[in-house]
């Protein structure tokens, strides 16, 4: 299976809250953090609701 490496490239200050708990949930917490995430519906979705502050890169 397929997995998206997702780095926060800008800042959760002053965000919404609900936007804030979706990069604590694929574990961005810092500008910079980088995780790897399974290419999946629900990571997806959050990909697609805070998609602004992100980078996504499709991995092997």
């Amino acid at each position: 299976m397929a997995n998206l490496k997702i780095k926060l490239v800008k800042s959760l200050n002053g965000r919404l809250d609900k936007h804030i708990a979706t990069a604590n949930s694929l574990g961005l917490r810092k500008i910079g953090d980088t995780t790897e995430q399974p290419d999946n519906p629900q990571t997806r979705g959050k990909v697609a609701q805070i998609g602004y502050l992100l980078r996504v890169d499709k991995m092997n």
